[in-house]
């Protein structure tokens, strides 16, 4: 841990001395691209100069203590170490996070999938509550939000909607989203009263970039078909909607909500090229271990994850062991404490495991 962070203080100052240098600053694109690097690292030496301050200070007051023979003296010495010991500890755990490996998937966009589960129309009710409470949040962090492909129910709901959310760090908080949601209300279609529980599935993966993703035009099926649903006459006068299939791997993508064939087109290669990107990521992570077998692909998402008590007003989440009151404010979007939380809980695992 040490030797990593000396290494990158060492680093950090080899930036510094780069940026400075005339022939550099002139060269606009390569200081973007020092300073972007620096700026990464940059809370985490000064955390490290820190915590070597407070260190010497802490070790200057004990050999004081030590050698000490005034009461007076000894007793100022015993107040600075209780002052120093809590802030040597606290800089320590920041440190210890800030060396956390990084998803290198953080600051992507994303796709996400919402599909309707067990319990018919009210399943399908539930996952557009989901999508508009997904919206209401992408909105609140400046995000935008446009839908790649849906499948109403019929009465408000979907059978599936799958959107994408462009903006820095989206895959950091969405993550957290993966698997499937349980609710348990009274649906508006039940006229005795009774509660029901329904669920639906979340996916989210991070968008990957044609140089990630090789795909063989030749291993592609693509159809082009009239488009349904809402969406006015034209919707259905011109064939723009698009399905790909993946021939390899049977994977279907399909887009029909734009009126341009090519952007139909080119947002349903946008979805396979995450889907298989993260087909790619979970045989990474089958390889690395094979402890986590049971968690990869459809395991990870069959797991409940959480359960929306509506008549209790209770969220629980099953992985924090946590339950939050205010349901209405929590499906209109504000879902901050949620994610900090199991943000916070990711983190203390990880640390449970770091050497120091």
């Amino acid at each position: 841990m040490w030797d990593r962070l000396k290494a990158i203080e060492k680093r950090f100052q080899e930036l510094e001395e780069q940026i400075a240098r005339p022939e550099i600053a002139t060269d606009l694109k390569k200081v973007q691209a020092l300073a972007q690097e620096r700026a990464g690292i940059e809370d985490t030496v000064s955390a490290y100069r820190k915590y070597q301050a407070v260190s010497k200070q802490l070790e200057d007051a004990r050999a004081m203590l030590e050698g000490e023979q005034d009461a007076e003296m000894a007793a100022m010495a015993k107040q600075e170490i209780a002052k120093l010991e809590p802030k040597q500890e606290s800089l320590l755990q920041e440190l210890k996070l800030a060396l956390l490996p990084k998803d290198a998937n953080d600051e992507r966009d994303i796709i996400v999938e919402i599909r309707a589960g067990a319990g018919g129309d009210e399943a399908g009710l539930f996952a557009a509550d989901l999508f508009r409470m997904y919206s209401r949040y992408a909105q609140s962090q400046g995000w935008e939000v446009e839908v790649i492909n849906s499948n109403e129910s019929g009465i408000g709901g979907f059978k599936e909607i799958i959107f994408e959310v462009r903006g820095r760090g989206a895959f950091s908080r969405f993550k957290y989203e993966r698997g499937v949601h349980r609710v348990q209300r009274v649906p508006v279609t039940e006229s005795s009263g009774r509660l029901h529980t329904s669920t639906a599935t979340v996916a989210v993966l991070p968008q990957a970039d044609e140089v990630e993703v090789k795909i063989n035009p030749d291993d592609l099926r693509i159809d082009i078909f009239h488009s349904g649903g809402a969406g006015g006459q034209n919707v259905n006068k011109v064939a723009t909607a698009v399905r790909i299939t993946h021939l390899p791997t049977g994977i279907v993508s399909t887009c029909q909500d734009e009126r341009s064939q090519l952007r139909n087109r080119n947002k349903a290669m946008s979805v396979l090229r995450a889907r298989l990107l993260d087909i790619e990521r979970s045989k990474q992570e089958e390889a690395i271990t094979q402890q986590r077998r049971s968690q990869v692909g459809t395991g990870e998402r069959a797991e409940k994850i959480r359960t929306y008590n509506f008549p209790q007003d209770r969220l629980s989440d099953h992985r924090l062991g946590k339950n939050l009151r205010n349901l209405p404010r929590i499906m209109d979007g504000e879902l901050d404490e949620l994610i900090d939380a199991l943000a916070a809980n990711e983190q203390t695992q990880k640390l449970e495991k770091q050497p120091v």
